[in-house]
């Protein structure tokens, strides 16, 4: 398997997965600007998984969910049974359907407003603030449910892929260390083995 990846984004979850499944994969950065990767996935964006069915893979919801069912030994998927798969979902959606769209006014304030003045893309970005602490308060209700964890009371690919998001309230006002249960979930990640190594390769 080949994973397609840039620094700091979703497509680390699926990378810090593929090391908790113990999978056989390569990681490759991608350039969004060249050719050759939009023939990869012509979006132009990451994460993207060849899995050498003759098109890779996109969306890492989806790459996350195969991982997790390809490689079950390594428990990081839904337990047994459908609601058990439904509510694992609810979780991934969760973070794909409304903290991901979060931040977009953030980092994409240009694409919210008609207006270039530096005032109204200010403006934008705030407008993110709110919609990403309710988001965040939703994930620290259910850490402190979940004993630390988002799924089941137990490490899953929910947790790679809401830390990955939740690193970028670095660059907010507030930041995922206001949020006692998300402040020791994070810092339990970043003590993983796995993750240190996909940070380190990557860059960060």
């Amino acid at each position: 398997m080949k994973l397609y990846y840039a620094p700091g984004t979703c497509a680390l979850a699926c990378w810090i997965a593929l090391e908790w499944a113990g999978a056989d994969y390569e990681a490759v950065r991608a350039d969004y600007a060249s050719e050759e990767y939009k023939r990869i996935n012509p979006l132009a964006a990451v994460p993207a998984l060849d899995i050498g069915s003759g098109r890779a893979i996109s969306q890492a919801a989806a790459i996350l969910q195969y991982i997790a069912d390809k490689y079950p030994h390594a428990n990081i998927g839904s337990s047994e049974g459908l609601e058990n798969a439904l509510l694992l979902n609810e979780v991934l959606l969760f973070l794909a359907s409304d903290l991901h769209p979060a931040f977009w006014p953030f980092f994409f304030p240009q694409r919210y407003t008609t207006a270039t003045d530096e005032a109204a893309l200010t403006a934008a970005k705030e407008a993110a603030y709110p919609r990403i602490d309710r988001a965040m308060l939703h994930i620290e209700q259910r850490l402190q449910k979940g004993n630390g964890y988002l799924y089941d009371n137990r490490r899953s690919i929910a947790d790679a892929y809401a830390f990955v998001m939740m690193r970028w309230t670095e660059y907010l006002p507030k930041t995922w260390r206001e949020y006692p249960h998300i402040a020791a979930f994070m810092e339990r990640m970043q003590e993983d083995a796995a993750v240190q190594k996909v940070l380190a390769e990557q860059g960060q």
